[in-house]
């Protein structure tokens, strides 16, 4: 992966805020939508371009497709992706997606997939 796949994947403000989530650990694409507050094939789609990018895997878990960042990220994603969960802290929108993370992974189901209902921060290096 170079360096302008990865910023040709930062250009968009949708995206964005779908790795500050992955950040946090893997998501369902529904909890995703709910937190974005947009519809399923949007979410769908911006998920698809950091799939094929190679930014996100996916895996089908049940009626579920969970997205994760990918487990072994490039030096220069691994660094892009610090530079945004520092950003993202001062930015309202971020914040608040970050606080509706939480509060659906609150109210989840025993049924819903592990991804969910345990949280597991991806832990990335600063520089």
């Amino acid at each position: 992966m170079d360096l302008v796949t990865i910023y040709e994947c930062l250009c968009d403000r949708t995206r964005l805020r779908i790795l500050n989530l992955l950040c946090q650990g893997p998501l369902c694409v529904c909890h995703v939508q709910e937190i974005l507050g947009e519809p399923q094939v949007k979410i769908s789609k911006h998920l698809g371009y950091l799939k094929t990018h190679g930014l996100v895997t996916v895996r089908k878990e049940g009626n579920w497709r969970v997205y994760s960042l990918v487990a072994k990220p490039t030096k220069a994603l691994e660094a892009n992706l610090a530079c945004l969960q520092d950003c993202a802290a001062e930015d309202k929108i971020f914040r608040r997606d970050i606080e509706k993370l939480k509060s659906v992974r609150a109210c989840l189901d025993s049924d819903a997939p592990d991804c969910c209902t345990k949280p597991n921060p991806v832990r990335l290096k600063s520089k």
